[in-house]
């Protein structure tokens, strides 16, 4: 079965998605999206993420051409046209189609474009013996200039952190603040334990506040983990008890080093397991 891309407000096959190469959104990443999981053919915390994407549009004065109503309806849509039982949506919302120049009211017709596939972001040995870190050279953007709550389609600083990591033999960096603060990693929020507490970047790190990030918190409140939101800075991942990422496509996964320093034992802690598997669960409720 072709996969079923949904654009210009129908589902069509993927090699008939296209948009325009005066599209705003490819010529100068001016747009917004959001990657949302799909558990058991269910579209997961789907109403946290259009919250998100529609404020992100809010932001950079985006008119979005659906409801959040109707918006749902597609997505859920898309995903029942692909028969995704578990797996990915992405969804897209560009500025549209405009004259050469960024000049936002030069454009026209914002595209809505829908994709449910598959995916894996990291094997399973990762998930059982725990991810390596390094600390990239780049840092996440001044949020003086674009709110990181923003998620925009330019995620050019993340992608030149990302190819940092994977020159150094990682799959994923660490991301400092203009301050030399933790941040986040280029796809995935950060936690450590230390003597019982879970301790993440607060949003004023320049973090994106990821959906995935604020269950897991639920999640430890009501397990009886003190959690804190608190400025961290390289030292604390070094010297914590456990640490892990948090991610839409990555769930919970264990870091078990940064900066060739091992993290605790060197091996995923019991709490980041125990909120893996309470994280599983909540997945398939």
């Amino acid at each position: 079965m072709s996969v079923q891309v949904y654009v210009a407000g129908k589902l069509v096959p993927k090699e008939e998605a296209v948009v325009s190469v005066f599209d705003h959104g490819l010529l100068y990443g001016d747009g917004v999206f959001e990657g949302i999981r799909i558990y058991g053919g269910k579209v997961f915390l789907e109403q946290e993420h259009i919250d998100r994407l529609y404020e992100s549009a809010r932001a950079i004065r985006l008119d979005v051409p659906l409801t959040p109503k109707d918006m749902i309806q597609a997505v859920r849509d898309t995903v029942a046209a692909n028969g995704i039982e578990n797996g990915y949506v992405r969804l897209v919302i560009t500025r549209g189609a405009g004259t050469l120049g960024i000049d936002p009211q030069r454009t026209s017709n914002p595209q809505v474009i829908i994709i449910a596939d598959t995916i894996s972001l990291y094997p399973q040995e990762l998930y059982d013996n725990g991810l390596a870190l390094v600390t990239a050279s780049t840092i996440r953007n001044h949020s003086g200039a674009l709110s990181p709550r923003i998620k925009s389609l330019n995620y050019l600083n993340n992608i030149m952190a990302k190819l940092e990591g994977k020159d150094a033999g990682t799959m994923e960096a660490l991301m400092l603040n203009h301050n030399g603060e933790v941040a986040e990693c280029t796809g995935d929020n950060i936690f450590i334990v230390k003597n019982g507490v879970l301790k993440t970047p607060p949003p004023e790190a320049g973090i994106l506040e990821g959906i995935t990030r604020n269950a897991v918190m639920k999640l430890a409140v009501e397990a009886g983990v003190e959690v804190r939101e608190s400025t961290m800075v390289r030292h604390d991942i070094y010297t914590a008890d456990e640490c892990f990422l948090t991610g839409t496509a990555a769930e919970v996964i264990a870091v078990v080093s940064l900066d060739g320093r091992v993290i605790g034992d060197g091996k995923p802690g019991p709490v980041t397991k125990d909120l893996l598997e309470r994280f599983r669960a909540l997945t398939q409720g």
